[in-house]
C-alpha cells in the first residue's frame, strides 16, 4: 500500500517554491468547508469573522495561502451552488488572486482540484445575472498538493500541505468517503451524527494522522511544517517536532490561522465579543508566539 510517508514524500518534491523576506506577510487559513448555505454549511456560521479577517489581510498585504478543504465538494455537487452562497467571500479572494497573493492547496474534500482541467473549467469565469455575461474569477489559478516558503536569505524552507496524506482512508479511497458522506453522512449529520471517519471528529484517528505527521517531519531533519485536515490548532515550541496545524475556520463561534510576518509565526484566533455597551465586534486574538521561524531551524 502506498504509505504516508511515500505521499507525503511526493507532496514536498512536487511543491511550488515560493521565496519570501523579512518583509513577507503570509496568512494561512484551511479547512474552510465554505458550504451552500444550508443547515449543513457549518462555513456559514462563521462567514462574517471570516470574511472581516481576510479583508483586514488584503488591506495589510498580506498573502493568502488556503491549506485545503476551501470548498466542500463532498456534501456539494458543484462549485457553482457555493459559489452563489458565498460570491462576497470569492469575490474577495479574487482581489488576492488579481494581486498575485493567493496560493491553494487541495485537500481531500476538494481533491478534484488536483484536475487542471476541472479547475479550469469551473473556477476560470462566473455568470453574472445583471450583466447576462460571464465574468472572470480564478483566471489560470493553479492548485497545488504542497507549497514550500523558502527565505530568501537563511534558506530555510516551511513545507505547507493540507495533511491528509498521513490519512490513508482519506487520500487514497476519498472518493468512496465523498461518497458516503454524500449518501449518508450528511443527512446524518442534519440530526447531529458525526461522521467516524474524519479525523476531526474521531480522536482515534486523529491522534493517528498526527502521529505519522509528526515521524515524517522528524525523518527530515525536523522541517518546520504546516497543515490543516485535523481542525486541531498545533504550535509547538522550539525544540519539539517542528508539527503546525492552523486549525480551521469551522470551529464553534471562531476561526484560527497562522500568520507568518516579519520571519516570525503565530498562531492566532478571529472571534465576535461583546463591548461593555452590548454591541458585537470581531475581533483577532493572539493564541501562541510570535516564535522567529530561525528558533526552529536544524542545522
Amino acid at each position: 500500500m502506498f504509505s504516508s510517508k511515500k505521499r507525503l514524500d511526493r507532496a514536498y518534491k512536487n511543491a511550488k517554491v515560493i521565496e519570501f523576506n523579512d518583509d513577507s506577510k503570509f496568512i494561512l487559513f484551511s479547512d474552510c468547508h465554505r458550504g451552500d448555505n444550508s443547515f449543513a454549511d457549518d462555513f456559514a456560521n462563521n462567514r462574517n469573522i471570516y470574511y472581516h479577517a481576510l479583508k483586514y489581510y488584503y488591506t495589510e498585504g498580506f498573502t493568502y495561502c488556503e491549506l485545503g478543504d476551501g470548498d466542500e465538494l463532498w456534501e456539494n455537487l458543484s462549485f457553482n451552488s457555493i459559489f452563489n452562497a458565498h460570491k462576497n467571500v470569492y469575490l474577495l479572494m479574487k482581489l488576492f488572486h488579481t494581486a498575485g497573493r493567493l496560493h491553494m492547496i487541495w485537500g481531500n474534500h476538494d481533491m478534484v482540484y488536483r484536475d487542471a482541467n476541472y479547475v479550469k473549467e469551473h473556477l476560470s469565469t462566473y455568470f453574472e445575472p445583471k450583466t447576462g455575461e460571464d465574468v472572470s474569477l480564478f483566471k489560470n489559478i493553479t492548485y497545488h498538493e504542497g507549497l514550500v516558503l523558502k527565505h530568501k536569505k537563511t534558506q530555510q524552507e516551511v513545507f505547507l500541505t493540507h495533511g491528509h496524506q498521513a490519512d490513508w482512508w482519506n487520500y487514497t479511497f476519498w472518493k468512496w468517503s465523498r461518497f458516503m458522506v454524500r449518501i449518508l453522512w450528511k443527512p446524518l449529520n442534519l440530526m447531529g451524527v458525526a461522521d467516524p471517519t474524519s479525523p476531526a471528529k474521531n480522536y482515534k484517528e486523529l491522534i493517528k494522522v498526527e502521529r505519522r505527521t509528526k515521524k515524517w517531519i522528524a525523518d527530515h531533519n525536523n522541517l518546520l511544517t504546516i497543515v490543516g485536515h485535523t481542525h486541531r490548532p498545533r504550535f509547538p515550541e522550539p525544540g519539539d517536532i517542528s508539527f503546525f496545524n492552523d486549525g480551521s475556520c469551522v470551529h464553534p463561534r471562531s476561526i484560527t490561522g497562522i500568520e507568518i510576518e516579519n520571519s516570525s509565526i503565530s498562531l492566532i484566533k478571529w472571534q465576535i465579543s461583546t463591548k461593555e455597551d452590548g454591541t458585537l465586534q470581531i475581533v483577532r486574538t493572539l493564541l501562541e508566539g510570535p516564535r522567529k521561524l530561525e528558533d526552529y531551524k536544524t542545522d
